[in-house]
Parts: structure tokens; C-alpha cells; sequence
């Protein structure tokens, strides 16, 4: 265990089934908590989840990210002796995590109220689809229905995608774009529940928190206008073709339309006084971006970028997956770890999306697959085992 980091010290249990609890332990551990992850019998699901290291390998990615740091125990919620274990542990822990059903919670152990009464310190972080309450709190959510519960699937996809296929139906970002916004939103709040000193419940909805950094569809819907992702895009900027690959261009200030100009060589075109006024150059944004994108397709990426930055234009490359493996900012930065896997293999993993100094956060090896403990997976265990790793620190 580090001790120089901020959450040294903090003991922390998940029984994680979503990829946003998960990643709010993920983040945790990152920060320094012990965080200890709760597994059934055949393992976390998360363990099952594609895509996997290798083609040959049976080693989930998204197991090995999201539990990158993290201890595991097998204990089985649905036996008596299991939630004694749990109830147990707890006594020696900080946090909860947890994403069990709230039709469920009561049966495994984890109901908010009883919890609350019995641990009164602990914080109990609930991390569901839709939330603890409300009519849709029993309601199960994947990845494709929470990004367009929060109305940003209704925007997708948009500018030059929509441009370039106009009958394609309203997408999902890809990857877990909804649950990980759920992960932040839960490992923010535990920490600021840890923060007040009080154990409390803490409820996070994944739709709310997805609403809460997407929310375009329903300001703009205030004003009496409907955002659509044929419609939604910059009136100039956006993404612009370039020579050898893709960059997003983006000029809301008037220094930087200023910028711009520049950095085409100060076109005939722009010259025209009317295209100081942003409100024009709005009105006129397809003309605009006719031109950029012929200027653009002229030149490389790396030298359009290299070039609009010294000029103060906000400007960036669309990396592909290798590019940013290769990056050179992304290896000055130690944003990659290697890690050596069971099969004897080797992988990147990303280490945390923050640092606490110069240096990048470490990143530890995920779980191997927890042996079965016989006293927490029966039902005719007559006490918990005390042979946990857990049990021994505390």
C-alpha cells in the first residue's frame, strides 16, 4: 500500500456487477483506497466481459481495467453465512459500493436502512441505472438505453458524420461512455460523504450523471428550440479533413477567428470587414467551412496542428487507438503501464486519469480469480471463515 497517497488508509468493499460501480472503485483504488471486491462463485461478470487481452486469451480487458488495484474474496451474498461475512468486513471499512438491485438489496444483505442503523459510520454508495428511487428504480439499464435516457443518443451522430450519412439512426458513444460518467459521479460523492465525516447513503443514478455532463438537448429545449444531430453542429469548425487524417477546429473567440485567418495565409475571402461579426461568420458558416476544408486537405495534420497552436486556434489531431498509444505527449506523461498478464503476455493498461505530483500514478495488476472460501459460499457453514486476508489487516 502507498502511504503517500490521499486515500491511504481508507478501506473500502464493492460488490460491483456494472461497469460504473466498478470504475468507482477503480478510481478509488487509484487514489490509494484498499478496495476489496466481492465475487460469486463463478466470479465477477465483469470477468466475462469482451473484449479480452488476446485471441486466445479468456482475460477480460474490461475486468482487468476496471479492477486494475483491487483485492478480491469470494463470498456468496445469497447464503446467510455470506452476509455475515459481508456485515463482518464492513465493521472495518469506510465505503460501500455496490449496484445490487433494489428489489434485491434487503436479501443480500445491503438494505440502506437496516445498514444504516448497524453501521452507522459507514458510507453506502449505491451506483443503479436509474437510482434508488423514483418509478424507475427497479429497472435494469445497459450501456445503449442509459445514453439515450439522458438525451445524447438523440444527438448522435452529428456534424460531419451526419453530414457524410444522413439516414443513419441516433448511436450510442462507444464503449461505456454512460456507465463510466456513472463511476465518476460515484466515487465523487463517497468521497465527499467520506469528507463530511457522517456515514450516510449515498444514491447516484447513471442517467442523472449523464445528464449532468450532456444536457445540451434539454437547454437548448428551454428556449423553445429542439436540438437535432442533423442540426447540431458548429456553424464553422467542427471536423476538417486534413491530408493524412482528421482534426476538430473549434473558434468561438474572436482572437481566435483572428488565428485562424492567419494561419490560412490571410485569404482573399476573409478579408470581407462583415466577417468580423461573429453573428455573420455564423450565418455564413457553410461557405466558411467549404473553404477551410479545402485549405485543409492540403496539409498534414501534425504540421495544421503544430501551426494553429502557435497561434493560439484551438485545434487537436483524431488520434487512432495506435497514436495515442504512441503519442509522445502520452508517453512524457507515463499515461500507460505494462503489466504482465497469467499467460505470461504482456499489456498496456492506463493508469489514473489524474496525478498527486510528478510522477504517474502506479498501476497494480488486477485480481486473479479468488479461491472459494467453503465458509461464506454454504449455507451450512456455521461462522465465517477466518482465514480472509481482509480479516487478518483489520
Amino acid at each position: 500500500m502507498d502511504t503517500s497517497l490521499p486515500l491511504s488508509g481508507i478501506r473500502c468493499v464493492e460488490h460491483s456487477t456494472s461497469v460504473a460501480a466498478a470504475y468507482a472503485g477503480r478510481l478509488l483504488a487509484a487514489m490509494g483506497a484498499e478496495v476489496i471486491l466481492i465475487e460469486p462463485q463463478e466470479g465477477s461478470p465483469l470477468r466475462r466481459e469482451p473484449p479480452f487481452l488476446g485471441p486466445k486469451s479468456e482475460e477480460s480487458a474490461v475486468f482487468a481495467y476496471l479492477c486494475a488495484g483491487k483485492r478480491s474474496v469470494m463470498i456468496d451474498l445469497n447464503t446467510e453465512c455470506g452476509r455475515r461475512e459481508l456485515s463482518v468486513m464492513l465493521e472495518t471499512s469506510d465505503i460501500l459500493i455496490e449496484d445490487i438491485a433494489m428489489a434485491d438489496k434487503r436479501r443480500m444483505g445491503v438494505d440502506p436502512e437496516v445498514v444504516a442503523v448497524t453501521l452507522p459510520n459507514l458510507v453506502h454508495l449505491s451506483v443503479l441505472p436509474f437510482g434508488s428511487y423514483g418509478s424507475k428504480s427497479n429497472w435494469a439499464g445497459s450501456e445503449l438505453n442509459l445514453i439515450h435516457s439522458s438525451g445524447e443518443g438523440f444527438l448522435l451522430p452529428n456534424g460531419l458524420s451526419a453530414s457524410l450519412f444522413p439516414d443513419r439512426p441516433p448511436l450510442k458513444i462507444a464503449g461505456h461512455f454512460a456507465a463510466m460518467q456513472g463511476g465518476i459521479a460515484g466515487a465523487l460523492s463517497a468521497l465527499a460523504a467520506v469528507w463530511s465525516g457522517k456515514g450516510q447513503y449515498v444514491d447516484v443514478s447513471i442517467q442523472d450523471a449523464n445528464l449532468a455532463v450532456g444536457a445540451f438537448t434539454v437547454q437548448r429545449y428551454g428556449d423553445g428550440s429542439l436540438e437535432h444531430r442533423l442540426t447540431r453542429s458548429f456553424r464553422y469548425g467542427g471536423v476538417i479533413e486534413c491530408r493524412d487524417g482528421y482534426v476538430e477546429l473549434l473558434t468561438l473567440e474572436q482572437r481566435q477567428w483572428h488565428g485562424l485567418v492567419e494561419l490560412m495565409g490571410y485569404p482573399e475571402w476573409a478579408q470581407d470587414a462583415a466577417l468580423e461579426d461573429a453573428v455573420i461568420r455564423s450565418q455564413r458558416g457553410d461557405l466558411i467551412n467549404q473553404e477551410i476544408r479545402k485549405w485543409a486537405a492540403r496539409y498534414p495534420v501534425d504540421e495544421i496542428v503544430a501551426a494553429a497552436q502557435r497561434l493560439g486556434v484551438p485545434m487537436a489531431r483524431y488520434n487512432t487507438p495506435e497514436q495515442i498509444l504512441s503519442g509522445q505527449h502520452e508517453e512524457a506523461r507515463g499515461l500507460f503501464s505494462s503489466i504482465e498478464r497469467a499467460d505470461g503476455g504482456v499489456c498496456r493498461i492506463q493508469s489514473a486519469p489524474f496525478r498527486f505530483g510528478p510522477d504517474p500514478l502506479p498501476v497494480i495488476s488486477w485480481p486473479a480469480m479468488p479461491e472459494a472460501n467453503v465458509a461464506s459460499t454454504s449455507e451450512n457453514a456455521a461462522a465465517p471463515s477466518e482465514k480472509m486476508f481482509w480479516k487478518e489487516q483489520a
